[in-house]
């Protein structure tokens, strides 16, 4: 039997839309609504129960890393796309073939202060995260171990 090894990522929500504090009451949420290809993939293909999650306050100023996550579930099809009043709503998409997956993602902690994008791109340790790439404006990105344990310790969790 093959273990997958951990992974970790940076996932990203619009405060005003979802925010760490309604992650936080509700314990989990469906991460639905997403329509890029790469994100979806990301998704169905690379994450696992298990897997570990920064979740990213952004369009907000200060835009941030605000807390932790786990993917808690793993993708099924995301159910916005069959709903014709959702904003998410693909009229190409069946239940027969979904086009749209989403994963589960239980809360684990809020920090007490965000790691904001400004301090992130002063930080030389984190230099090489996708997040403070020139037009990398992807909603979920992988981040390695390494940067994932940096910022841990920066926010002492």
């Amino acid at each position: 039997m093959s273990t997958k090894a951990k992974k970790y990522w940076l996932m990203k929500s619009e405060p005003d839309v979802f925010s760490i504090d309604h992650l936080k009451k509700d314990k989990t949420t469906m991460w639905e609504g997403v329509r890029n290809y790469q994100a979806r993939n990301y998704m169905m293909n690379d994450m696992s129960v298990g897997d570990e999650v920064l979740f990213y306050h952004s369009s907000t100023d200060p835009s941030g890393i605000v807390g932790l996550a786990t993917i808690s579930q793993k993708a099924v099809p995301d159910a916005s796309q069959f709903n014709k009043k959702s904003e998410y709503f693909d009229p190409k998409a069946t239940k027969e073939k979904p086009i749209w997956f989403c994963v589960e993602v239980k809360y684990k902690s809020t920090f007490k202060k965000p790691l904001t994008l400004h301090e992130i791109k002063k930080i030389k340790a984190l230099e090489d995260m996708l997040v403070i790439k020139k037009g990398s404006r992807l909603s979920i990105q992988p981040v390695t171990e390494k940067d994932f344990n940096t910022i841990k310790n920066l926010v002492n969790e």
